[in-house]
């Protein structure tokens, strides 16, 4: 019999997210972990790129909790979805429940109102034995079924008609995943000998074959203060699929073995190897309220934000862009005050950071490389994210063309094509100069013979304007004519 109603009803739903400001130039792929126990098959999110476009996708995904230290994965998820409003993201979830799990000691639990509550994280349903009354063993799915809550604690709801529908409490064993035992080397990854199969950053390669998308920015949240993993996110960045680039957000360490106040940074940037030029570095962590979050996962997100909203192009730096943040800290959430001159000093090492001024902003333009480089497509990070954005996006436009007839009509197509997009940048101001051009001196007939042809293009995005001056001179004559 349908419910019988009569009068005036109402109802409530879960509040909508706003809708992230999307953009793929800053393609964000982050390496880490996720409480995938809460997915009806765990193992499937294991070590695979995942594609989420907003904050509901992703917690359908890979699950969700607010304890960024064990769950990476869910720091990128709120930093990008919550906090700066941007998406897409790429998730690669290395927490493998086939080898990173602890034991569940054996757990009495009440049921009340028809509910057991196991307030233990990570549990992973499949892996469960369940006593009623700690006698009679049960089957899930016949005897009861398991939900998890909002905190990750997981509700065991005996079925009617089942063998523990009349049991006052449950004993319960079994599995849960363990974070901790979570290494750099499983989000470095590696490539099976026998099987080929991929793990870590490795997987990385799997983006554009299963996605049709390229990355633009790697990261690992807290891992990469480790030498090995940001030696690893640098290494990535070149060569995806034989032909891609992309850049890396890095976090100098600020946990007490790191950099615990501003003259650090340089000392332990440099052990930890944060020197290449599509690294870009950060120092340190930035609390919202009193969550801590990394400065890798909000200076990515931010990039990415500004990308989207300046047509979906690389050429405006995050740097002097506000953020949502109530403090800079340390990892272990200890405040960081800095002024403009502490900030600058950061900078010089190469090095972003976060100043208040008049707002929080993320701080610092340079790349890793500097100041060991001081050419403008190396050192500055707009410059180079549109250098290397402004490549992948030659190779996917005419990637086509490839075993075309090499005759005047395909360069010429190439040519003019190519140059009207550039007109186009030149035009919007993105850069100075974005032409191609076909010199037969650089085309042998020897290479034309071999099948290759090689075009010549100048790009030049505009520097960002870092040092504002203005000369300010007392004029004494103004005196004697204003009193005139």
């Amino acid at each position: 019999m349908a419910d019988y109603k009569h009068g005036v009803y109402t109802s409530e739903q879960a509040t909508s997210m706003t809708a992230p400001l999307s953009g793929t130039a800053g393609l964000q792929v982050v390496i880490g972990t996720a409480p995938i126990n809460m997915l009806e098959n765990p193992a499937a999110a294991v070590n695979t790129p995942i594609l989420v476009n907003n904050y509901k996708e992703a917690v359908a995904a890979v699950g969700y909790s607010d304890d960024f230290a064990s769950y990476t994965l869910c720091e990128s998820i709120s930093a990008a979805f919550s906090v700066v409003g941007t998406g897409p993201l790429v998730l690669i979830n290395v927490l493998d429940p086939a080898k990173h799990t602890g034991d569940i000691e054996e757990t009495t639990v009440q049921v009340n109102g028809g509910v057991g509550i196991l307030d233990v994280p990570g549990v992973l349903p499949d892996r469960l034995t369940v006593k009623a009354d700690g006698v009679t063993e049960l089957t899930r799915g016949e005897d009861y079924t398991t939900m998890f809550n909002n905190d990750g604690s997981l509700n065991i709801v005996p079925i009617a008609g089942g063998k523990g529908a009349s049991a006052t409490s449950l004993t319960v064993t079994g599995k849960k995943i363990d974070p901790s035992k979570v290494t750099a080397a499983d989000i470095v990854g590696s490539v099976d000998a026998g099987t080929g199969a991929e793990t870590g950053m490795e997987v990385i390669r799997q983006i554009y074959p299963k996605l049709s998308m390229t990355p633009g920015i790697l990261l690992a949240p807290r891992y990469s203060m480790d030498a090995t993993v940001s030696a690893a996110l640098q290494a990535k960045t070149k060569d995806i699929n034989g032909v891609f680039k992309c850049v890396c957000v890095v976090d100098i360490d600020s946990t007490e073995e790191g950099a615990t106040k501003y003259t650090d940074v340089k000392a332990h940037k440099e052990t930890q190897a944060v020197s290449d030029a599509n690294a870009y570095a950060v120092w340190p962590c930035a609390k919202v309220g009193e969550v801590v979050y990394c400065g890798s996962t909000l200076a990515a997100a931010l990039t990415a934000y500004t990308d989207a909203a300046n047509g979906d192009t690389p050429n405006v730096s995050p740097s002097n862009k506000t953020l949502a943040i109530s403090t800079a800290c340390l990892a272990d959430g200890t405040d960081v005050v800095l002024d403009q001159e502490q900030a600058n000093t950061i900078n010089s090492f190469g090095v972003a950071t976060f100043l208040n001024m008049n707002g929080f902003r993320l701080w610092g333009n340079n790349t890793a490389a500097y100041p060991g480089t001081t050419d403008p497509k190396d050192r500055w990070f707009s410059v180079r994210r549109f250098l290397s954005w402004a490549a992948n996006s030659f190779i996917l436009t005419y990637f086509s063309r490839v075993d075309s007839p090499a005759n005047k009509r395909l360069i010429e197509a190439i040519v003019d094509s190519e140059n009207v997009r550039g007109n186009g940048f030149v035009a919007r101001d993105v850069c100075a100069r974005y032409e191609i051009t076909f010199d037969e001196s650089e085309n042998t007939t020897a290479d034309l013979l071999d099948g290759k042809i090689t075009f010549h293009q100048y790009i030049t995005p505009y520097t960002p304007a870092e040092n504002i001056e203005d000369v300010i001179e007392f004029d004494p004559t103004a005196l004697s004519t204003a009193l005139a």
